[in-house]
This record gives structure tokens, sequence and C-alpha cells, in this order.
């Protein structure tokens, strides 16, 4: 039996490749039986009839399988706003590097026609989930499949704060702030700021130093299911700001919690069934690819 009879489409980036490819897509999709459904902002893009189009929030029970046509940015926002759903989402890239999505537009029909049949791979990844609490109430609450971040904003000057692990004090830095991040995270801004490579479906998160007034502060990988907390020293001037995949800052003052854990609900990610985690790291890091080795001769 096939899978993934009813397609939902995604795209957010309102530029000429992402409607030729969503064009592509459908058309592709429809001539292979299936029922194509367009999420609204996606929607929005195209000039052409639409059969069917659903806010986002109506996909659960009417989609199998959401593809999403843009770069990691599409691809993250898709990932937030569908992590209650359980629906697993397939990327089409039209960004740059595009860690998150595996299928370039000259690929479309000879890729995702394997994965329609049922031939893929299939990763659950995790996401996090901050709140910023201040004198004992909530004040802010986000969601990242990233990182969460805390940086001082448009100021240059470091700020100071104190990094708990399941409780229990870890240190006090002066810097510029603190990346948390994911698998998935290390190998965005973590990974620029000199944090490890974690493979994707680790359960694990990794805490990284931005610019730390100290020679021997290191990144520290933890368990995944870790609870982490920053608390804003007193002694600051500034208000630091807390960024979930680079959306939604959130002004910190001194004495704020904020506090990091895993997120209820895990994300399904479809990939072609030859993708490879070191394939792609080769290629979108430039990593050097060893020339072939003759066999010795019998």
């Amino acid at each position: 039996m096939s899978h993934f009879q009813r397609i939902g489409l995604l795209g957010s980036l309102d530029v000429p490749e992402v409607v030729e490819s969503l064009h592509k897509l459908e058309t592709f999709l429809k001539a292979q039986g299936r029922e194509v459904v367009y999420e609204e902002q996606a929607a929005d893009l195209v000039d052409w009839p639409l059969d069917k189009v659903l806010p986002i929030e109506e996909f659960p029970g009417a989609v199998d399988l959401c593809m999403v046509v843009g770069g990691d940015g599409s691809m993250l926002s898709a990932c937030r706003k569908m992590a209650a759903c359980g629906i697993p989402l397939l990327g089409i890239n039209r960004g740059r590097l595009g860690f998150l999505t595996d299928i370039s537009p000259e690929e479309i029909e000879e890729r995702v026609w394997p994965v329609l049949q049922g031939e893929y791979k299939q990763t659950k990844r995790f996401l996090l989930e901050t709140t910023v609490t201040r004198n004992g109430a909530e004040i802010a609450a986000g969601t990242a499949v990233n990182d969460v971040v805390l940086h001082p904003g448009m100021s240059v000057r470091m700020m100071a704060f104190e990094l708990y692990v399941d409780g229990e004090f870890v240190y006090s830095q002066r810097s510029d702030g603190l990346i948390v991040a994911t698998p998935t995270g290390s190998t965005a801004y973590a990974l620029s700021a000199g944090g490890p490579l974690l493979f994707p479906e680790l359960d694990a998160m990794v805490v990284v130093p931005l610019n730390p007034h100290t020679l021997s502060s290191r990144p520290i990988v933890l368990h995944g299911n870790a609870r982490i907390e920053i608390r804003v020293s007193s002694r600051n001037e500034l208000h630091p700001l807390i960024t979930c995949d680079g959306h939604n800052d959130y002004s910190s003052e001194p004495g704020d919690i904020i506090s990091i854990k895993k997120h209820a609900n895990d994300i399904l990610l479809i990939h072609p069934s030859d993708n490879n985690f070191y394939e792609v790291c080769r290629s979108k890091l430039g990593w050097g690819s060893r020339l072939g080795v003759k066999k010795p001769t019998e």
C-alpha cells in the first residue's frame, strides 16, 4: 500500500523560487494521485486556483505528511507549529545551508517518489521549552527546535549570570551570553560559537558560552532530560534578551530566572532513504572527502 496519500504543503518565504517549487510539487503529487492541502500562509504565496486550503491547526486528521518548501528557518517554524500534531515533515531546500531540508528542487520527482512509496528514514527530534520567571511569576515562555540563547541584544557589554543544572550550581560567569542547543541545533549557532556537533538523535543538549571572560570555560554536553536554570545576576546593568531559534526576543531583568527543559512533544522528520548525517556534514560544512582508495591487488 502506498504511504502518505494526503500531503500538506507549507512555505513562508515570499520569493519566486519557493512559488516555483510549490507549483512543481503540487503538479507532481497530483499526477501520483495524492490529495494536496495548502497551509494558509503557503496559499497566500501562489496565484493559481487551489483545491483545498486549511489553517495549520486543522491539519491533524486531514494530512498524512507535510512538505516544507524553503530554508531551515521555514522548517524550524513549521516544526514549532506542528510539534503537537504528530504529523511528519519533509523539507524541500530553497534556502542556503539546509541541514533540515534534504531535497533540492531539481530532485523533487526522483526523491519524493520513493518517500511516497514508503522508502524513507524517519528521525525523532526533541524541542526545548523555556520560561522566564520574575519574582515568582512567569512573564514569558517560548519553544525552540535549535536553541535558546541568552544574549545582550544591541549592547557590547558583558553580562553576569549563574548556571544551574537539575538544581545544582554549575558556575557563575561573565560573558556575552549562553546558548542551550538541541542536537538539531548543534549545527547552527552553537557550532559557530565553538560547540560540538551532536548526532541528531542523541538524547542530549549542549550548553555553549558566548565569549566567556575566562579561558577555562568550555561547552558542556548534558542529558536530554536535564533541567537548566540561568539566573540573571543582580549586578547586571543591562537587560539581556532570551531568543528561541532566533525569534521571539524576551527581555529579562536582574534577578530573573530562565528555565529550559525538553518539550513534551517530539517532531518527526522524514528523510530520503539514502540520507546520511556525515554526508550532510561533508556537503554543508565543507569537510574533506577522502579520495577513493584502490583495493590491494590479489
